[in-house]
């Protein structure tokens, strides 16, 4: 860890349950309530207007319990930033809910209500990769509890539950998923956000879809000519972890809710900025916009599919189909685009890539907030680490600026692949020889055969070569078996 301590350690729900409510213990679901909040806030769960100002209204009976006019002055609601964005008639309609239909409902009993509409969403446990389509369209990539997502503008143009997601496979930027009957083509930003995209496939088709982690396999990416990766994914699936719940026996967890109170005063709530109904964490290292990924998407430079001409014309029929069919099923999810705002970036991030990242932000003047600076200021580091920093940055700038590594490496792995290419052709060579000669020494009747077995050359090398090897072997094997009955 390269910054100062005390550390921040944030913690996230990796595989969100299918059905919340049906988690036994209410730690459980107070902590993916945490998480759904999370999301909602980052703008990772898009909702229409109507489910939002419900969800915000648990939200908000869950911390401050139920409105008391001489504690919740007017406009209370607009005190708490709940989405990336907020709108006054939104902010009426949360206090209109929480006043008139949560009266009386618990911390315990908004949360479940929450986790419960949250569940409906079709965004709902989305963990969003940024990519485009065969015709260079920015899309949204996601695994649900339910299957695979497209998500474009502020529509699902694509929905594929997982047991019928045959295959999933990646080939540099490109990522492909195999249906029964369509393939659906995307390409990610970097060869490396592709892999990380396929591994999340894999392990989120595992957990959800298998019925024991026995049942587990190793999965590879590679074909005949290509050697790719391997991944297993490693743990329990759900099924396995939902029977474990269900068998906890012990007393309920003490459960301390953050900043939670039965009825906030108005100072509390009327002073200072807006106040976040979510912890704010660092926006440090991990916190990226996935709009930023996004930008350096529409810059980049895509490959394209690696197929045989063949097979990408027999490709293309099924894209335009996929589309056809997917047009009859699109569902609009929110009033508007899906574009989260603030959240971890799904690919994991090199250190000297992120430090020039970091760097280039700085140098370019962009904005922070206030508490960033705080932040900032907390960590900065001495005047010597700063100069230290800076050469090994410039050093490392230098290194970076030619694309000479970069081409050095991709001339390699075309060397290799021809080098892998040119050793299956050869073998395949030999092992079509073998099986001739083996043919043609045979007693087959075959008029092919029987051409062959005529001609000089194959006496000769019937009767110089062949004999004497097949007379040599089966003197070795002799030997072999006469001393095996020895011993």
């Amino acid at each position: 860890m390269r910054s100062q301590p005390p550390f921040t350690m944030c913690f996230r729900v990796k595989f969100y349950p299918t059905d919340p409510a049906a988690l036994k213990e209410e730690i459980t679901r107070y902590l993916v309530f945490l998480q759904i909040k999370r999301d909602l806030y980052h703008g990772r769960l898009l909702c229409k207007t109507s489910d939002a100002a419900l969800l915000a209204a648990y939200i908000l009976q869950a911390e401050i319990g139920d409105y008391d006019p001489g504690k919740h002055p007017e406009g209370y609601s607009s005190k708490f930033q709940f989405f990336p964005k907020h709108s006054e008639k939104l902010e009426r309609k949360i206090a209109e809910i929480h006043k008139t239909e949560l009266s009386g409902q618990t911390p315990a009993t908004s949360e479940l209500n929450f986790l419960r509409k949250a569940q409906t969403l079709e965004t709902y446990g989305v963990d969003p990769h940024p990519c485009k389509d065969v015709s260079g369209n920015a899309a949204f990539l996601a695994f649900t509890p339910f299957g695979f997502v497209v998500l474009q503008g502020n529509k699902r143009v694509h929905f594929i539950k997982w047991n019928e997601v045959t295959k999933l496979k990646f080939e540099g930027k490109t990522f492909y998923l195999y249906e029964k009957k369509i393939i659906l083509t995307y390409f990610a930003p970097t060869p490396e956000a592709c892999k990380h995209l396929w591994k999340c496939g894999i392990e989120n088709q595992a957990f959800y879809k298998l019925e024991k982690s026995s049942q587990v396999r190793t999965v590879s990416s590679s074909n005949l000519f290509f050697k790719g990766s391997r991944f297993r994914y490693s743990g329990r699936v759900a099924k396995e972890v939902m029977e474990s719940s269900a068998k906890i026996k012990r007393e309920p967890p003490e459960i301390h809710r953050a900043g939670l109170v039965p009825s906030r005063s108005c100072p509390s709530i009327t002073h200072g900025p807006r106040l976040s109904s979510v912890p704010r964490t660092r926006r440090r290292a991990v916190h990226i916009s996935i709009m930023e990924g996004l930008e350096s998407l529409r810059d980049s430079a895509h490959s394209t599919p690696v197929r045989s001409s063949s097979h990408g014309d027999a490709f293309m029929p099924r894209g335009r189909s996929s589309r056809a069919e997917s047009s009859e099923r699109v569902a609009v999810i929110a009033d508007e685009n899906y574009s989260p705002a603030d959240s971890v970036l799904p690919t994991p991030v090199a250190e000297h890539s992120l430090e020039l990242m970091l760097l280039s932000r700085q140098i370019n003047g962009a904005p922070c907030s206030i508490e960033e600076e705080k932040e900032s200021e907390a960590s900065m580091p001495s005047a010597a680490e700063v100069e230290a920093l800076g050469g090994e940055l410039r050093a490392l700038c230098q290194g970076l600026g030619g694309s000479a590594g970069t081409q050095a490496e991709q001339v390699n792995k075309f060397v290799l692949s021809v080098l892998r290419l040119l050793l299956v052709t050869v073998g395949l060579l030999f092992v079509l020889l073998l099986l001739l000669i083996v043919l043609t020494e045979s007693d087959l009747d075959i008029a092919f055969f029987r051409d062959i077995r005529q001609t000089p050359e194959f006496e000769q090398f019937h009767y110089q070569y062949f004999c004497p090897l097949r007379r040599w072997v089966a003197c070795k094997i002799r030997s072999a078996l006469s001393l095996l009955i020895d011993t």
